[in-house]
């Protein structure tokens, strides 16, 4: 049996026809795979950030505020300045003949204490001289005292009568005045000459540090010559600035002698951390700064070089820049917490009911440390202090013991 093959069916095709049939199989295929993989994609179960915060409980750490009253805190910086300065000059003229020891600068001296001698010779032969005057000068009113009692006298026994002005010139009333004004002036100019001696001591006006002299034993000066500078050392000021939003927060001193504000001062990088001087809010000064264009204000800080106190009292020293710490006035029904509790957007996030609600409290005032919020939080209420990964309103939250 002879079977026939038709060798026209049995060779493939050939030419144009049949590269396209190819190529559209291929198409197909891969447009079938593309397909099938956004199928499997898209039908895949996806587990959200939202659904596994809400369905996993956080454990999170809290702390329980209340409503109270409080004294914020404005922390600025500042300069220490002299509370009183004065610079010496000499009031009469003369050579230095002596020096005080402590007339050296960075020495102590009290209030009175001699400081230079000036050559006091010249001065005391004029003294002498004015004294002689003032005797003198007695001595004439003395005996036109004695002229004017006979001249009444014998005005008395003539019993005549004449005008009240012939009178005053027959009684030597013009001479007795002229003798008392001469006692007057010699009087005045022994005055002057006991000064001007007294001036030939140079004293300190009141308790001071010396910063500087100018002379030195031989020194020839005169009146007005500069000698030396001191500073007070009863009390220091600090000058410092403060953005003029925050006046309305400080107390200064009044006419009444109340006390400003209590301040606490330190010098960061030169007095150890639990080292710090106190002072007070003196007074606004009435301008701005130049610089920053914010207010001046002076603090008042009595026994800056720490001599009456009990030992370990850092000293200030002038010039230097110290950080104030000024109490504000008080803040009363206010909730206050750490400023890093407040999240973004001014926001605070409370656990409530084992839930996250985010609050957007209004804050009142913000210090260094603390936020004082006056509404938006109540007394009690449990603020979240730990970070948390996701932060959805109403995911749930728990505490360290608490069931998961």
């Amino acid at each position: 049996m002879s079977h026939s093959i038709d060798d026209n069916a049995a060779r493939p095709e050939r030419g144009r026809a049949g590269l396209l049939k190819t190529a559209f199989v291929t198409v197909l295929i891969v447009l079938a795979g593309i397909g099938i993989i956004w199928l499997i994609f898209s039908t895949e179960p996806q587990a959200t950030r939202k659904d596994g915060a809400r369905e996993m409980a956080m454990l999170v750490d809290v702390e329980t505020v209340k409503r109270g009253s409080y004294h914020p805190t404005i922390t600025v910086m500042g300069q220490v300045v002299p509370a009183r300065e004065v610079t010496l000059s000499a009031r009469v003229s003369g050579q230095v003949i002596s020096l005080n020891p402590s007339f050296n600068p960075g020495r102590r001296v009290g209030q009175g204490e001699p400081l230079l001698r000036i050559d006091p010779a010249d001065y005391e032969a004029v003294l002498a001289q004015r004294q002689a005057d003032f005797q003198q000068a007695l001595a004439e009113l003395e005996l036109e005292k004695g002229q004017q009692s006979v001249a009444r006298q014998e005005f008395e026994l003539l019993g005549e009568e004449v005008s009240s002005v012939n009178e005053a010139l027959v009684l030597r009333k013009p001479q007795l005045e002229q003798a008392r004004a001469s006692v007057a002036a010699a009087r005045a100019s022994l005055r002057q000459a006991e000064l001007d001696l007294e001036r030939t001591r140079v004293r300190a006006p009141f308790p001071a540090q010396v910063l500087d002299r100018q002379v030195a034993t031989g020194s020839e000066v005169s009146a007005g010559s500069e000698l030396g500078r001191l500073v007070a050392t009863d009390e220091y000021w600090v000058d410092a600035t403060v953005p003029l939003a925050r006046l309305r927060w400080l107390n200064f001193s009044d006419s009444q002698g109340e006390r400003g504000a209590p301040v606490s001062l330190h010098q960061q990088g030169v007095w150890r951390d639990d080292e710090t001087r106190q002072g007070n809010l003196t007074q606004l000064v009435g301008e701005l700064d130049g610089n920053a264009r914010m207010a001046r204000v002076l603090i008042t800080v009595t026994d800056p070089l720490a001599l009456d106190q009990a030992q370990g009292q850092p000293p200030l020293i002038l010039g230097t820049i110290v950080e104030a710490k000024i109490q504000g006035r008080e803040l009363d029904e206010v909730i206050r917490v750490r400023r890093d509790r407040i999240r973004r957007d001014d926001t605070v996030w409370v656990m409530a009911d084992g839930k996250l609600a985010i609050r957007q409290p209004e804050i009142v005032f913000r210090d260094e440390t603390y936020a004082y919020i006056g509404s938006g939080l109540e007394s009690g209420e449990q603020v979240i202090t730990s970070d948390l990964a996701s932060v959805v309103s109403g995911a749930r939250l728990r505490l360290e013991g608490d069931p998961q």
